[in-house]
C-alpha cells in the first residue's frame, strides 16, 4: 500500500472526531491535555475512563523506542484507555462542575520505551499534538472505579503513583463539589517533585478545604515527607497519624481506600492455578498490607465489594 496525502486526509476526516482544546506540557514527558469531542460529551462519574486514538501514520516524538511498521499497518488506528482527570478548579477558587464542560481532561506520561520489548505506540504520537490538532476519542465513557460505595460521612483515602493520580483528582473534585463531610487524604508517589503535575492545585485545595490533605511522596529526592513509597506511608503509621490529626482513625468500618497506578504498589491478589487458592503477589503491595489491618478488597470474580477499590492502570 502506498500512503498518499489524500489517504491521510480521508482517514482523518473519517476516523478523527475530537480536537485538542488545551495542552500544558509540565515537562518533556508529562502533560495535561483537554480534548473536545465533535459529539455531545457524555456525562461521567469521577474515576471513569474512555479511549483516545491516533493513526499509525502520525509522527512520533523524538527519543522514543524505534518502531518498525509494515505498510499495511499505517492506516490502522491505535487506541488506548485513559482515566479522566480533573484540575478540580474552574478558576483559582471556584470548583469545576464537569457537567458544564464540553471537554475531557487527561493526565498522561510519555512512555518512551518498554522494558519488555513492546514498542510504545500511542503516547509518542500523542505528545506531538498541538492545540487545534485532531484525534479520535471513544464515544463511551465507562468504568466501575467510582465513588458509588462512599457515604457522606466516610473517610476517603486516595493512594496513587504517577499519573494514576488522574482518576483520584476527578473523584476528589466530585467529593468536594457535593460537600463531602468525611476526611479526604490524597497521597501520590512519584520519583521527582517535577512529576507532581497538580501540586499547586493540591496546595490551594488544602487551604480552602480543612477536611482535605494532600501528601506528595517522592522516591528519589526529599520533600516534606522524605523519601517514601505508598507502602511505607501505611506501615510506618504516618497515614493513620494524618487521619488522627483531624480527629479520625484508620478504621475499616468508616474508610474507603482507592488505589491507582503501578500494579506492584497495588498488589492485586490472584488465584493460583495449582492450589486454587487466592495469593498475594510479590513484592508486598498495598492490598496485602490493608487486608492485614482488617480492610477488604473488591473481588469482582467472587462478587465481593469491599472498602479497597482499585484500578488496573496498565
Amino acid at each position: 500500500m502506498i500512503l498518499t496525502p489524500d489517504k491521510i486526509t480521508e482517514f482523518r476526516e473519517k476516523r478523527y472526531n475530537a480536537t485538542v482544546l488545551h495542552r500544558e506540557l509540565l515537562h518533556s514527558d508529562l502533560m495535561v491535555i483537554r480534548i473536545k469531542p465533535d459529539f455531545p460529551r457524555p456525562n461521567y462519574e469521577g474515576g471513569q475512563y474512555c479511549t483516545l486514538g491516533l493513526a499509525n501514520f502520525e509522527p512520533r516524538a523524538a527519543g522514543c523506542q524505534h518502531e518498525h511498521l509494515q505498510p499495511d499497518d499505517l492506516l490502522k488506528l491505535v487506541r488506548r484507555s485513559y482515566s479522566i482527570s480533573s484540575s478540580v478548579y474552574a478558576d483559582g477558587h471556584t470548583l469545576r462542575n464537569p457537567s458544564q464542560d464540553d471537554w475531557l481532561e487527561f493526565y498522561i506520561v510519555l512512555v518512551r520505551e518498554n522494558l519488555d520489548g513492546r514498542v510504545p505506540a500511542f503516547t509518542p504520537r500523542l505528545f506531538t499534538l498541538e492545540v487545534g490538532d485532531r484525534l479520535n476519542v471513544g464515544e463511551k465513557i465507562a468504568g466501575h472505579f467510582t465513588l458509588h460505595a462512599v457515604k457522606p460521612e466516610d473517610q476517603v483515602v486516595f493512594l496513587g503513583t504517577g499519573t494514576g493520580e488522574a482518576p483520584h483528582n476527578s473523584m476528589l473534585g466530585e467529593l468536594l463539589l457535593r460537600e463531602h463531610k468525611g476526611m479526604i487524604i490524597n497521597a501520590c508517589c512519584v520519583r521527582y517533585a517535577k512529576d507532581l503535575g497538580y501540586l499547586e492545585t493540591q496546595y490551594r485545595l488544602m487551604k480552602q478545604f480543612p477536611q482535605y490533605k494532600y501528601l506528595p511522596l517522592t522516591t528519589r529526592e526529599n520533600l516534606s515527607e522524605g523519601k517514601m513509597y505508598i507502602q511505607d506511608l501505611i506501615t510506618s503509621g504516618e497515614l493513620a497519624g494524618h487521619l488522627a490529626e483531624r480527629g479520625g482513625s484508620f478504621d475499616p468500618a468508616s474508610t474507603h481506600v482507592f488505589l491507582c497506578g503501578n500494579p506492584k504498589m497495588i498488589g492485586i491478589p490472584f488465584k493460583d492455578k495449582e492450589t486454587a487458592t487466592w495469593q498475594y503477589p510479590s513484592p508486598t503491595g498495598v492490598i496485602e498490607i490493608l487486608e492485614g489491618m482488617g480492610f477488604k478488597a473488591d473481588n469482582p470474580q467472587l462478587k465481593v465489594e469491599g472498602n479497597i477499590h482499585f484500578e488496573k492502570y496498565w
